[in-house]
């Protein structure tokens, strides 16, 4: 699987292509790992989103 940086806005699409590989190529108990994983780094993702834009806020309050 290719390695690359997104923002979180690419994630659902990301995420269809990942659902359509592991349904695709791994068996059930592989399938429910990967979109574990996968659920793990949308939070992560999620959580330096968050991060980001609080730390832009304070670095320039209105």
């Amino acid at each position: 699987m290719p390695t690359y940086s997104s923002s979180v806005s690419e994630r659902p699409a990301q995420t269809l292509w990942v659902s359509d590989v592991t349904n695709s190529y791994y068996q059930d108990d592989q399938q429910a790992k990967l979109k574990h994983l996968q659920a793990e780094v949308d939070s992560l993702l999620q959580q330096l989103q968050n991060l980001k834009e609080k730390r832009l806020s304070d670095n320039h309050p209105e």
